[in-house]
């Protein structure tokens, strides 16, 4: 008899999903595009930069909806 041993290969990694500030706002009403936009311009000072939640591609400003999401758990936490 033949027993056939089932090798678990490793899941692919899942690409972080990225957006534009226009398509974040669509997809997230409660982030109007002027608080995304205060948010990204202080993003030095607000800890946003140091997350990693925005990137920039050229000119075109992308936020990594996990880490933006993660980033402000993180501002939650400080009024506690």
């Amino acid at each position: 008899m033949n027993q056939q041993t089932e090798q678990s290969q490793p899941a692919a990694p899942v690409a972080p999903h990225y957006f534009t500030v226009q398509q974040f706002t669509a997809k997230h009403p409660a982030f109007p595009l002027g608080t995304l936009r205060h948010q990204i311009f202080y993003e030095n000072t607000n800890g946003l930069k140091k997350s990693g939640a925005i990137v920039r591609n050229g000119r075109r400003v992308l936020i990594r909806e996990d880490k933006y999401f993660a980033w402000l758990e993180a501002q939650n936490q400080g009024g506690k």
